[in-house]
């Protein structure tokens, strides 16, 4: 039952980031028709929005060393901690979750520019050209990573206060010495907060519901006066966001790389086909059910009688779900037929 526990929380955790992707390039999909590659390297984007934003607040110049009084030293100390003293380490400590409010304007003003600057020119193009010009946008963001912050991994800590694990043993009533890194459980709430903020956003609100009718007709909203085209425009820097803040949080428990956003993309794109192209419910459930299926794969009873079964269990399931059901898990009739 530990090994069961363990294995359904590490699926739940790789779940929530497969579904945030999926549902960032579902959202584009449904409202656009646009089949978006470059949505892994907003992922990315969202990553290294934590990274610049941990090195803006560590911005240091050379003190004085007191702690050494035979000969004069110096070390870095960042202008924060000279500043604000322990508030300022406290800031620099929390810098993962204090870069949100960095990362939400910068990545709705990227979707913004994406769509307004190289999107429009392409809805009634083929999705094989609109698949070949976004990838080729994700290989340029990727590389312009790659030349800013260099092709290593850069680690980037949660906060100390979360650094370590949760007794979810004792939770479960199961072993006490089971435990649970806390960033990955507090990761997994905040995927469910933002899934839930956005599809409240689409049914509850005026703004959605339009939405939600120009995905199923948009001539007919257009006849009625509504500027349609400038709501989608808004919903992709949405998709965006979700994608961005899923990069912000994942920073601390996968140290951002300048082709983190490829490694996640082509899962993610997996997860919208098998849960159904357009569907926003099915990119979330095939989202954390691939996910789940992909831990428990990696199991070491399951990858000795099945070596490597962990590396294609994602895309053998697909194949056997789209065996059955062509359109998906929750696939409308009609949508990427054509």
């Amino acid at each position: 039952m530990d090994a069961i526990l363990i294995q359904l929380l590490n699926g739940l955790d790789k779940g929530a980031a497969y579904a945030l992707i999926a549902l960032g390039l579902t959202l584009a999909f449904g409202t656009l028709g646009i089949v978006n590659f470059a949505h892994g390297a907003l992922f990315m984007l969202g990553a290294f929005c934590a990274v610049s934003f941990q090195k803006i607040l560590t911005i240091s110049k050379k003190v004085k060393d007191e702690s050494i009084t035979f000969f004069d030293a110096y070390k870095e100390k960042p202008y924060l901690e000279i500043w604000w003293g322990d508030t300022g380490t406290a800031i620099i400590d929390y810098a993962v979750p204090l870069s949100i409010l960095m990362a939400i304007p910068v990545m709705l003003l990227i979707g913004f520019i994406m769509e307004r600057g190289l999107i429009r020119h392409f809805y009634k193009r083929s999705h094989a050209e609109q698949i070949l010009v976004t990838f080729g946008l994700a290989i340029i963001i990727q590389e312009v990573i790659r030349h800013f912050f260099g092709a290593n991994p850069i680690p980037t800590p949660a906060p100390d206060v979360v650094s370590g694990s949760a007794a979810v043993g004792v939770f479960f009533g199961l072993n006490e010495n089971l435990v649970y890194p806390w960033w990955r459980l507090i990761y997994l709430a905040f995927s469910l907060a933002i899934i839930s903020a956005v599809f409240a956003f689409l049914k509850f609100t005026t703004f959605g519901m339009v939405v939600r009718a120009g995905m199923a007709d948009r001539e007919t909203v257009g006849l009625l006066g509504i500027n349609i085209q400038k709501r989608f425009t808004i919903v992709f820097a949405i998709a965006a966001l979700v994608a961005g803040l899923a990069g912000v949080m994942y920073a601390p428990i996968l140290p951002p790389d300048y082709h983190m956003g490829m490694d996640f993309l082509v899962l993610s794109f997996v997860v919208v086909v098998v849960g159904g192209m357009g569907s926003l419910p099915g990119a979330v459930a095939a989202g954390f059910l691939l996910g789940i299926l992909q831990s428990f794969a990696s199991m070491t009873e399951v990858s000795s009688l099945f070596p490597g079964i962990d590396q294609i269990i994602i895309y053998l399931v697909a194949v056997i779900i789209l065996l059955v059901r062509p359109r998906g898990l929750m696939g409308r009739e009609g949508v990427f037929e054509d």
